[in-house]
């Protein structure tokens, strides 16, 4: 275990630092969440605000005692690797939880209910009923979207939808409904799935009415002013297309029409918005019940966000690294026959890379209370590197437009020759723009440029 490596990164799904162990619940809420989660590792003697480290006193009776309180307190039992590790003249004392088969481990005092914890960023978040079902469906190595819709019959599935959604790439049977799991046999009866409803239910709305897709196009940076909107309630497969026209039409930014061809030039990378927008769509959390699909366009970026956290065993830095695995089988298993998904975990990837050849920053990836969302920036600017004095001279012109070299080497604190300095750097890369009689005015103002 490299300890240096862990002190220098911040705390975050797998990683949490404690001072010592005078909460022990609170200790214990972190292992239970890891174990439920994705694994963590939790060190003692170190200040969770500043990382400086304090040590711990008789290291070997806290291992103990810790050993002890972990056994008697979290349900089902866990066996976490204690060590005890020397830091300069004092001892640190890591706890590395795995990832549990045996989901939900919670607090043997509170119970089940209101004991069962699990790890959303860098906080350990009480697991409501959904969650702990989806904790138990986890340790029977099931899916939400292959559970069986008892109260229905196969007959609930649109075969004449489904057979003309798959008309373009191969011919549609009847059994291949089961096949593709769309529908199962259940004591002695075909019935269909979470993922056949969702995808081809002629009750959908009935079963899941909140599985639609809204998509908005605000003026500015917020939501105060909304210029157009849809809701989309056809199969997400449909849904998909209709928002990715919806997108396209508040995204078009110039025509070029020539004798050999029609050029559509767009202000937003189309693989980054259709990637993106499959991804929400096929990883979704359609077991959580008053949240669709949001896809909202504002002036500066656009956000796609879905209900669900990522899959409990996955970092967001793995999704960067196009590390992924499927929420929903049933549903990503039709997406690739439709060739809506060409290879498992390469949408990211793909996504990503269109923004960064478009000249646009890193897409952001971030979990939002219970929901996943993806942003995608749409002003060059963002995606040029600066350091922290540009960046701060970049953040008071968006604060305040017009200001003088004076006022902006004051908040900077540079002399006014380094100030202008970076200015004319600022303006050369397109960033700012100058405004005065002359370029020796000593009133003019700078501006942010215009996208």
């Amino acid at each position: 275990m490299d300890i240096l490596e862990l002190l220098k990164k911040p705390e975050g799904k797998t990683l949490e630092f404690k001072r010592d162990l005078s909460s022990p619940e609170g200790i214990l809420r972190v292992l239970v969440a890891f174990a439920n989660t994705g694994g963590g590792t939790l060190i003692v003697g170190v200040e969770d605000g500043d990382h400086k480290v304090r040590g711990v006193e008789e290291p070997l009776a806290m291992e103990e005692r810790l050993a002890s309180i972990i056994t008697d307190s979290i349900q089902p039992k866990i066996v976490p690797n204690i060590e005890i590790i020397p830091w300069h003249k004092t001892y640190l004392i890591a706890i590395e939880v795995y990832p549990s088969p045996y989901r939900p481990h919670y607090l043997r005092s509170l119970g089940l209910e209101k004991g069962a914890y699990v790890r959303v960023g860098s906080t350990n978040r009480l697991a409501d009923s959904n969650l702990i079902l989806k904790l138990q469906r986890l340790s029977r190595g099931e899916s939400f979207d292959m559970q069986p819709i008892l109260e229905s019959s196969s007959e609930a599935i649109d075969f004449k939808v489904a057979s003309e959604l798959f008309a373009k790439y191969r011919e549609l049977k009847k059994a291949d409904l089961e096949t593709l799991h769309l529908i199962i046999h259940y004591q002695a009866c075909l019935v269909p799935t979470v993922g056949g409803m969702l995808l081809f239910g002629k009750e959908r709305a009935k079963y899941f009415p909140d599985a639609w897709v809204q998509v908005g196009r605000f003026s500015g940076k917020n939501k105060t002013k909304i210029i157009d909107t849809r809701e989309l309630h056809d199969s997400p497969i449909i849904a998909i297309y209709e928002a990715i026209e919806f997108v396209k039409k508040h995204s078009l930014q110039a025509i070029e029409i020539n004798e050999v061809a029609r050029n559509e030039k767009w202000n937003i990378p189309q693989a980054a918005v259709r990637e993106a927008i499959i991804n929400a769509v096929v990883h979704a959390d359609y077991s959580q019940r008053g949240s669709p699909i949001r896809i909202a366009i504002y002036d500066d970026r656009l956000e796609i966000e879905n209900p669900g956290l990522i899959p409990f065993n996955l970092t967001l830095e793995d999704l960067y690294q196009g590390v992924s695995k499927l929420r929903n089988p049933v549903i990503g298993r039709v997406f690739h026959e439709l060739k809506l998904i060409e290879r498992w975990g390469s949408g990211i990837r793909r996504m990503i890379e269109s923004c960064k050849n478009a000249g646009l920053q890193e897409p952001l990836l971030e979990e939002i209370g219970t929901h996943f969302r993806v942003t995608i920036f749409l002003e060059k600017k963002y995606g040029i590197k600066l350091d922290d004095i540009n960046h701060k001279i970049i953040h008071l012109l968006e604060k305040k437009d017009g200001l003088s070299t004076r006022e902006i080497s004051e908040q900077i604190r540079l002399s006014p020759r380094s100030t202008r300095s970076r200015l004319l750097s600022l303006i050369e890369r397109g960033l700012i723009m100058e405004i005065g009689s002359s370029p020796q005015d000593p009133r003019k103002k700078y501006f942010l440029a215009k996208s």
